[in-house]
């Protein structure tokens, strides 16, 4: 039987990991210049890939990174380091300039799987506490309350994502640029944090 008190903190962790409110504005960077379809689609792709992700990671553990001979603080440093390239494409703008140098309208950078849904939302650290998570209630039972926990928390962020539009109506062009590059410096920041994690559990960072 699975009480509140499991409940109520799984949710607080996924909910501060995965933190939707913090992805928004990243969502809406990463997809500026993109019609409402096509930012629609990307969120429900990210999502689903998210989830999958998770539920695979919370159905076998580290037993999946342990097949191919992944460690955790490996797959921290890794995520870390493909997160400072993305934040530097949107620090300089890399994305906007490749989007406009497309002449057909359906050919664009998808953000979905890379790096929406890995790392952002399926991370190091989601991973991390789905694991655990999972296995602090072993069994089906388990199992299935901390999907639907994950899965209640990304309805969240998916929400949050579809109506991200209302956002740049309000900041305009200047405050979306301003918005890009300040998230870019928090996004370079984060996965120096990633690698840094990483190091450290190797004993190569204090």
């Amino acid at each position: 039987m699975i009480d509140s008190a499991f409940l109520i903190t799984a949710f607080v962790t996924l909910f501060v990991v995965m933190d939707p409110i913090g992805l928004t504005p990243v969502f809406l960077a990463l997809t500026q210049g993109m019609n409402p379809q096509q930012r629609r689609s990307i969120a429900i792709r990210a999502c689903i890939t998210a989830a999958v992700l998770l539920a695979v990671f919370g159905a076998f553990g580290e037993a999946v990174l342990g097949f191919v001979g992944i460690s955790m603080p490996a797959f921290r440093i890794a995520g870390g380091i493909l997160l400072f390239l993305t934040a530097l494409d949107m620090l300089f703008e890399r994305r906007n300039k490749r989007r406009e140098d497309r002449s057909e309208e359906d050919d664009f950078d998808d953000p979905s799987v890379f790096p929406l849904a890995i790392p952002l939302i399926a991370g190091p650290g989601s991973i991390a506490s789905v694991i655990l998570l999972s296995g602090q209630n072993p069994g089906l039972t388990g199992f299935l309350t901390v999907m639907g926990v994950t899965l209640s928390v990304l309805i969240l962020l998916l929400v949050m994502c579809l109506f991200s539009g209302l956002f740049e109506r309000l900041l305009g062009k200047t405050g979306i640029t301003v918005v890009t590059r300040l998230f870019g410096m928090l996004l370079a920041a984060l996965s120096v944090q990633f690698v840094l994690d990483g190091l450290q559990a190797f004993g190569f960072a204090g």
